[in-house]
């Protein structure tokens, strides 16, 4: 499966269906549940995913030690395709609670009728609970922020898994021949870098572009102050402004959209374009289309915040107290920071625990050019609020803000366009 379709599911949207709760047989909260303190019977998990190529080589070796190290738990992966298949699976499933996984990849936007529905795990007894989990959050050390974004309405259903950041991709040989000798940490720098690039290069070399217009969009409400939420003025001042830094770049020629190619990382590597933010789980695809061509490196995303995206595990209520115990101990595995450091070395996902991203060992990974720089690109976090139609109206942003600068890359009215999309975003919100 390539890459881009694999990419093209963080933007997938959560369904509106609602589960039928009461067929589920266990709609209890887990927290009355007893948690088996160890697993004394044969015990099968199974995981629902979404991972390919080699994430999945890795998840599957991970498991095998996991296996070893627990020999009365059978772990069973079952791969979905990609992340639309995962989540549409997931959403026809929900109607019959008893055929669920005992575990899923998720994303928390995926399943927030099933937590109002009462089908998932309450996972804080079982991380407070010191023979299955850490005895408390804080010792589990997964990054607060992480952690946090797995929450419906409060509630710690997830935990996170394979995560990735918005990150600046940029061609080091490029900048030294047209006299950038600063890599851009605003965003005006970035403009006026994005610029000098594009006139001293006669126009050849496009200064930058931004592989998610969704992303660009919600981090640029949010540099500017504002939460992504349903009270955003689409065409007021703050959304205007950040749209029209867009726009101008797209008219006068310096930015540039991924369009029809997906992802910015081709045209980066055919060096038709400077500079691009994208995911930093792409850096591999990036270094192998780059090749010897010339040098790259990699920085924090200019502006403040970065979006945090990629999915979680999430437990079904279904599942018997022995599967559940045991489901959290495979969970607790892959987040601790023998499986964390081999998951982020091999697949280029960021790691979820703090002691891998400030370890020797993960930062002098000789092999990409984020882990020595990931602590310093990830200050400061950011992700889509887990809120009713908040996922779909974000899923709905990229097609709205493509419209709006292909209008203005015809030279054509964007607040014409502007107020056409603000009726869309407004619609998604409410539907």
């Amino acid at each position: 499966m390539k890459f881009s379709k694999k990419l093209a599911a963080f933007a997938a949207i959560g369904l509106a269906l609602i589960g039928t709760a009461a067929c589920s047989k266990s709609n209890n909260s887990s927290s009355s549940d007893k948690i088996p303190s160890k697993i004394t019977k044969k015990t099968t998990v199974v995981f629902w995913h979404g991972m390919v190529g080699v994430q999945q080589s890795t998840l599957q070796k991970l498991t095998q030690e996991f296996e070893k190290q627990n020999p009365k738990i059978n772990v069973k992966l079952e791969s979905q395709g990609s992340y639309n298949d995962l989540q549409a699976k997931i959403n026809s499933t929900l109607q019959s609670p008893n055929n669920l996984p005992t575990i899923t990849q998720a994303y928390p936007g995926w399943l927030w009728n099933a937590a109002q529905n009462k089908m998932l795990v309450n996972l804080t007894p079982y991380i407070n609970n010191k023979n299955v989990g850490w005895g408390s959050a804080k010792a589990s050390d997964i990054r607060t922020e992480l952690l946090d974004d797995a929450k419906i309405k409060g509630t710690q259903y997830g935990i996170p898994f394979n995560k990735s950041i918005e990150t600046l991709t940029y061609n080091e040989d490029m900048f030294k021949k047209y006299g950038i000798k600063k890599v851009p940490t605003t965003m005006e720098e970035l403009k006026n870098a994005s610029e000098t690039i594009y006139k001293k290069s006669n126009h050849k070399v496009v200064g930058a572009g931004f592989d998610s217009l969704s992303n660009y969009y919600v981090l640029g409400m949010k540099d500017n102050g504002v939460n992504f939420n349903d009270k955003i003025d689409f065409s007021g001042s703050t959304s205007k402004k950040v749209i029209n830094y867009y726009a101008d770049g797209i008219k006068k020629g310096y930015f540039r959209v991924a369009g029809s190619e997906h992802y910015l990382s081709g045209p980066f590597a055919n060096e038709k374009v400077a500079m691009f933010i994208g995911t930093s789980a792409g850096e591999g695809f990036v270094k192998q289309g780059v090749g010897n061509k010339f040098t790259y490196n990699v920085a924090a995303r200019p502006g403040k915040y970065t979006m945090q995206q990629g999915t979680d595990i999430y437990m079904f209520n279904h599942a018997s107290a022995d599967q559940k115990a045991a489901a959290f101990k495979y969970i607790k595995f892959l987040v601790s920071k023998s499986s964390q450091l081999k998951w982020a070395n091999a697949t280029g996902y960021i790691p979820v625990n703090n002691a891998v991203i400030n370890s020797k060992e993960y930062k002098n990974n000789t092999d990409l050019k984020l882990p020595a720089k990931l602590s310093s690109s990830m200050k400061y976090l950011y992700s889509v609020p887990v809120e009713k139609n908040s996922n779909a109206t974000y899923s709905q942003l990229n097609s709205i803000i493509q419209t709006i600068l292909s209008a203005a890359q015809k030279n054509q009215n964007v607040n014409n366009a502007i107020n056409a999309g603000k009726t869309k975003f407004d619609a998604a919100w409410k539907q």
